[in-house]
């Protein structure tokens, strides 16, 4: 079997798709911008997908290409980069991820590029993917319960935690999002296939408050209310996919196995 390489391999949902991959008896590839000592079935390579050094080196031979980078800036670049090396080395299959809500959030303005501006970019890194010529298969997947975590950490270090009013969630497991990519991966491209999502929709202050409880502490809550046209979507439910609520993983069972670590 060829090698599968995956971007953000090192990364919050690659550690997880390049352990699954490796379980599996897969050869994998890992594109990083640092180095990092390879082991059994993992060769890690260093390279950088915005400025294009080492990307052909790294898709060179490989069969599948799991895109699992992604970042706050130039994620379209990084995306095109990687599409223009596969091509040059023979059309491997692209499995991309997105977020459910890319293309129903709509980004206007300043004010909506401020808070939801991930949105954008991963709709136009779908784009990027899907004009590409490559065989491609993109997951959207929920907001996963690390992003919920470590927001609700930040806040909950204010006095004071500010919450946007009327704003839904259904954040899923990044682990179950990672068995799905390899599924894929391991599959026919596929082109758009449907969500996944956890198993529940919560409130964000909802999502904030059980983070508390898990953690032992208390926080008073002030509401607020986030205008542009990203927000009322949002509020409307553009990030929540109910009829694909196929995650199994609570926000709580997650909460519980984090607080139950014993400090680093």
């Amino acid at each position: 079997m060829d090698p599968i390489l995956v971007t953000g391999g090192t990364g919050t949902l690659g550690t997880h798709v390049v352990r699954r991959l490796r379980d599996a008896g897969c050869d994998v590839r890992v594109l990083s911008r640092k180095p990092h000592a390879s082991e059994e079935r993992v060769e890690y390579l260093t390279g950088d997908l915005i400025s294009g050094l080492g990307v052909d080196a790294a898709v060179a031979g490989a069969g599948t290409i799991m895109h699992c980078a992604g970042g706050p800036r130039n994620d379209e670049v990084a995306t095109r980069n990687l599409a223009a090396a596969a091509a040059r080395a023979g059309r491997p299959h692209l499995v991309n991820v997105s977020v459910v809500g890319a293309d129903r959030v709509p980004v206007r303005r300043l004010i909506d590029r401020m808070a939801f501006g991930y949105f954008d970019m991963k709709r136009k890194t779908e784009l990027t993917v899907e004009a590409s010529g490559l065989p491609w298969t993109t997951l959207r997947a929920t907001q996963f319960y690390d992003l919920a975590f470590l927001v609700s950490e930040k806040l909950t270090k204010l006095p004071v935690v500010p919450y946007a009013t009327h704003s839904a969630f259904q954040p899923v497991d990044t682990d179950e999002v990672a068995a799905r990519m390899v599924e894929l991966a391991l599959g026919e491209p596929a082109g758009l296939v449907p969500d996944i999502a956890g198993p529940r929709v919560y409130q964000f202050s909802d999502l904030v408050r059980g983070y508390l409880r898990a953690a032992g502490r208390s926080r008073p809550f002030v509401p607020i209310h986030i205008p542009g046209a990203a927000a009322r979507a949002v509020r409307a439910g553009a990030v929540l996919a109910p009829d694909r609520a196929v995650g199994k993983r609570t926000w709580e069972e997650f909460l519980s196995d984090r607080f139950a670590r014993p400090a680093p």
